[in-house]
């Protein structure tokens, strides 16, 4: 039986309730190759491209975390939409997205990477989808 490394799920299923980007899109380090006087980015193994990091707060009131950090692979770093008057934070959706499980202590933890980074399809809002799958996030 092939199981696969990461699971593919939509944007609606990870955040039924939307998000928001809080701070900047930050390039990752690739700890392992920088040193302290030559830093060294992180690439997308599958891709080659660059790795771009977006911390998003989860509306979903019942999240059990409420920021998440999304990678987003790219050549070069990702455009968040344009604020929208009135909005302290800018939303966000997100395209291509796959999550990694892994095991954080005795605490299932994800890894949640994405393909482009976008404006909400629905204008001036997140958009809401089913629940299916916000375990999965």
């Amino acid at each position: 039986m092939a199981i696969p490394h990461n699971f593919r799920v939509t944007f609606d299923e990870a955040f039924p309730h939307g998000c928001y980007m809080v701070g900047e899109v930050e390039q990752v380090k690739d700890f392992e190759a920088s040193t302290a006087s030559k830093p060294v980015f992180a690439r997308d193994k599958a891709t080659g491209e660059f790795v771009w990091q977006v911390t998003v707060v989860d509306c979903d009131p019942e999240a059990r975390d409420k920021t998440v950090k999304i990678k987003v692979s790219s050549p070069v770093r990702p455009v968040p939409p344009a604020p929208l008057a009135g909005l302290p934070f800018i939303p966000v959706e997100f395209d291509g997205m796959t999550v990694t499980p892994w095991l954080n202590g005795q605490r299932i933890a994800y890894s949640v990477r994405a393909r482009e980074m976008r404006a909400p399809r629905a204008a001036g809002k997140p958009s809401a989808g089913s629940a299916a799958g916000k375990d999965a996030a």
